[in-house]
């Protein structure tokens, strides 16, 4: 079984790997949790040419939404070269950078989670709270958010579960950088490229099945969980 164990640079690749997906989620919740509120209760011009946006990752290939980010976030893009003028923040060949490209690759997952979870809520109930005196934000904390939490967790897991496989945006933008931009899927890619390498990517890919399932299984399980605790209140 020596085979299955995995060297100190496959290793560093999961590490990364899940470090990326963390940073990714973590950092696409705010805004998907508000343009999924946007979304769902937002009646305004424009709100169709909005929602395509948000979901245009999905439907482009992933090469060409790596490709945008690099004109973009890239050093000699205008956003990029602004953040590394002005705040010496730099994405393109970092790690950062291929937190960036997850993030946007898997917030389409995350705001439709959250959407679909808003629109279920029963607006007589926020409206109640209302009456009582509550003001909107804490209607939306003590109301809203509790019956929501479940396609928070959701759309959580998506984003993390997206940004473990996603490959195509985040080798163009960031390339194939061991150590610094090589994930998973990226270093897969890698052992699949050399002659001998198919134990290695056997074995990532193992790997990379172990964390998509846990987190999928996890989300199932939070999402109920918190659900018969809103059932009981």
């Amino acid at each position: 079984m020596d085979w299955l164990a995995l060297s100190p640079e496959e290793w560093t690749a999961v590490r990364l790997s899940i470090r990326v997906a963390l940073v990714a989620m973590l950092a696409s919740l705010p805004i998907g949790l508000f343009l999924a509120f946007v979304l769902a209760r937002g009646e305004f011009w424009g709100k169709a040419f909005l929602n395509g946006l948000v979901h245009l990752p999905l439907v482009l290939p992933p090469v060409v939404t790596g490709y945008l980010l690099l004109i973009g976030f890239g050093r000699r893009g205008p956003i990029g070269a602004f953040l590394e003028t002005h705040f010496g923040i730099v994405f393109a060949f970092r790690w950062t950078g291929a937190a960036l490209a997850c993030a946007v690759m898997g917030l389409p997952l995350m705001v439709r989670a959250m959407r679909l979870s808003l629109e279920a809520v029963d607006r007589r109930l926020e409206d109640a709270a209302g009456t009582l005196g509550a003001s909107p934000a804490w209607v939306f904390l003590s109301v809203t958010l509790p019956l929501i939490l479940p396609g928070i967790i959701a759309g959580m897991i998506l984003s993390f579960a997206k940004a473990m496989g996603e490959f195509g945006a985040t080798i163009t933008f960031v390339s194939n950088i061991p150590g610094e931009t090589q994930t998973l899927p990226s270093a897969i890619y890698s052992f699949l490229q050399v002659p001998g390498g198919d134990a290695g990517a056997m074995r990532l890919t193992l790997v990379s099945i172990a964390i998509s399932m846990t987190a999928l299984m996890l989300s199932e399980f939070l999402a109920r969980r918190v659900g018969r605790r809103i059932e009981r209140a």
